[in-house]
């Protein structure tokens, strides 16, 4: 069963209200008494595969920060069971709840208890779950919009419940997402001519934004299709940013990631950096200020960004959004749904 389509653009447009409705729906179901012994958890894993993956960033670091001993695994690494792993629960992440690697680990959980975060509801990961939670069935676009940036709500969310967060930092996501998706546009569009001629981009971050990286990296590939990878900041200063080239640099950060970008713009390689700091653009060097939040709210905007970015290099490399070119029957249970390509990928559709 597949969740309803949309353009990319219209997740874009509509994406601040629907991250409202989607902290408004999880509020109320982590407040039934179903959910009320998450905290007692202790040692959580969480699993997925691609996007649903790099979400996972978010709640290891909220969890980290608040000392219970948090980890994320690729779905693919734990197929075969737990073993090695000690957890007491395992939350799997997938939107449509099709992920075959994802419902392969919880098929291998043996005793373990487990928890479904959802899109779409019913779905086959749901049904294999002993707890789950839902976005509500928000639509999505193929390459992710909403579903991405809810998904990280709901999981920032289900961290606080297991941490006994006494906060809630959703709060006016809608008009901070919308401020940043203005400032994004105006800085990308001075830049986004030249982007578009690079071969390739990397994306580096550190913490909980490894997740916007990781996303972002997603996107380029699938929406312009420009190479990319992701990298954490320390890793990338120890050799790999000697590539440097012809290349997209795209860093997320406040602290050491503010000189890195100032290093590879200096050198003349284009750099989009976004950051809560006051740092002056440069001919080599964009820069798009966030305004200061949680972890949680920070990823989402950062996201917000690259969802900007792609869109952007999509238009001046003259790729169809979405338009997907291979369709790899394995990764979902049931095969590929031709519903998926109706508006994401035509060149599929009508093949």
């Amino acid at each position: 069963m597949s969740g309803s389509r949309i353009t990319f653009q219209t997740g874009q447009d509509h994406q601040p209200e629907a991250l409202e409705r989607v902290a408004a729906h999880l509020r109320t179901q982590l407040a039934a008494a179903s959910l009320a012994g998450l905290r007692s958890v202790q040692r959580p894993l969480f699993t997925g595969i691609g996007a649903s993956y790099a979400a996972l960033a978010v709640p290891v670091e909220v969890l980290r920060s608040h000392g219970v001993a948090a980890q994320r695994v690729q779905a693919d690494e734990v197929e075969d069971g737990l073993t090695g792993f000690d957890t007491d629960l395992l939350l799997g992440v997938s939107q449509g709840g099709r992920s075959s690697e994802t419902l392969a680990a919880f098929k291998a959980a043996g005793d373990t208890s487990t928890l479904a975060v959802l899109n779409v509801t019913p779905s086959p990961l749901g049904d294999l779950a002993e707890i789950g939670v839902d976005l509500g069935n928000e639509p999505d676009s193929y390459a992710s919009t909403v579903g991405f940036t809810g998904t990280v709500v709901a999981l920032d969310l289900l961290a606080g419940a297991i941490a006994g967060r006494g906060d809630d930092p959703w709060h006016g996501i809608a008009a901070h997402l919308r401020t940043v998706r203005e400032r994004a546009v105006a800085a990308i569009g001075a830049v986004s001519e030249r982007a578009a001629r690079c071969v390739a981009a990397d994306c580096v971050a550190a913490g909980a934004s490894r997740a916007a990286s990781e996303e972002i990296a997603l996107l380029l590939r699938e929406v312009p299709r420009m190479p990319a990878a992701a990298s954490t900041t320390r890793t990338y200063l120890h050799g790999e940013m000697e590539s440097a080239g012809n290349t997209l640099h795209v860093v997320l950060g406040d602290g050491r990631e503010i000189d890195l970008a100032r290093s590879l713009s200096g050198a003349g390689h284009l750099t989009l950096l976004v950051t809560t700091e006051d740092v002056a653009p440069t001919a080599d060097l964009a820069v798009v200020r966030l305004p200061g939040t949680a972890a949680g709210p920070r990823v989402v905007l950062e996201t917000v960004v690259g969802q900007e970015l792609v869109r952007a290099l999509s238009v001046e490399r003259d790729v169809p959004i979405e338009s997907f070119v291979f369709a790899n029957d394995d990764t979902k249970e049931g095969g590929v749904d031709p519903g998926d390509f109706a508006i994401g990928s035509p060149e599929l559709t009508h093949a």
